[in-house]
């Protein structure tokens, strides 16, 4: 309990409270993106004060799957307005009452609405971006190895930052029975879930860039879930980056002013929009 309250803290605003502001922001809240019966998935929106339509980037918070809101990484999304980028925070059904796969489907639901609203938002609907941290991590980093084009609508993504995630559910020493509460089963009863919720074995060429970063000394997330999915992606040709914070845990990761500075170097990188002649994080002291 301690250490969910911790973590929440920390969720809520710390991470870039360091960071200089670089530019206005406008904030949406409380925005329905997506109805499941009668159920309505909000989203949040922070908007740069620019006139050019921007790359978008959803922030897809962390919680382990069955708690926390879109206001977690209100300071993700913040940072990267103040950067150039429309970030739109969002919310999505949480376990145990919302079993997979109904989170990465609200996630899917929430490209599609942002690529629908682009105009109205600001937003660059080819450039869209995923930023996420622990569970939240996972959802981006599946997001971007599932994406696809249809008729109806694209879920593809153009970038994906992922912080502290669980890449590979296929292999766990009690079998699975932890993710009960969210695959409803083990590894034996409930093996498709765990298959589908995997990001490294959806890993193929098409897949956006991948920027990864994760604690050496993290053991609610172990480091070998996101070595193990950095791996896959390598092999399968994407071009995806590791960063491993030396003897940082799970709650200490989320706040490093090193692999923050690096996901928005990858961000500028790969979707482009940081804002002309801003300082870049970690400058000027």
């Amino acid at each position: 309990m301690i250490r969910n309250l911790i973590a929440m803290l920390i969720l809520s605003g710390l991470p870039l409270a360091a960071l200089a502001d670089l530019g206005e922001v406008e904030v949406r809240r409380d925005i329905v993106y997506h109805r499941v019966g009668e159920r309505e998935l909000l989203l949040d929106a922070y908007l740069p004060k620019v006139e050019e339509a921007r790359p978008a980037v959803l922030v897809v918070h962390g919680g382990g799957w069955r708690t926390g809101d879109r206001r977690q990484l209100q300071a993700y999304a913040r940072g990267l307005a103040e950067r150039g980028y429309v970030g739109f925070a969002i919310d999505y059904r949480l376990a145990p009452e919302h079993k997979f796969p109904a989170q990465i489907e609200d996630c899917r639901s929430a490209v599609k609405w942002v690529r629908e609203h682009a105009e109205e938002y600001g937003a660059d609907p080819g450039k869209i971006g995923a930023v996420g941290y622990s569970a939240g991590g996972h959802l981006a980093l599946l997001l971007g190895t599932t994406g696809e084009a249809d008729a109806e609508a694209d879920t593809r993504l153009q970038a994906v930052v992922a912080g502290g995630a669980p890449g590979d559910f296929e292999w766990f020493p009690d079998n699975g029975k932890w993710a009960e509460f969210l695959m409803g089963g083990d590894l034996d009863t409930a093996a498709e879930n765990f298959h589908n919720a995997s990001p490294s074995v959806f890993a193929d060429k098409a897949d956006p860039p991948v920027f990864m970063f994760h604690g050496a000394a993290d053991k609610i997330v172990p480091l070998i879930w996101s070595e193990s999915c950095h791996k896959s992606l390598v092999e399968a040709g994407v071009r995806a980056e590791l960063h491993v914070v030396p003897k940082a845990d799970h709650i200490g990761t989320i706040a490093d002013r090193t692999s923050l500075e690096k996901a928005f170097e990858f961000l500028s990188r790969e979707l482009g929009g940081g804002m002309e002649g801003a300082e870049q994080p970690g400058g000027g002291g």
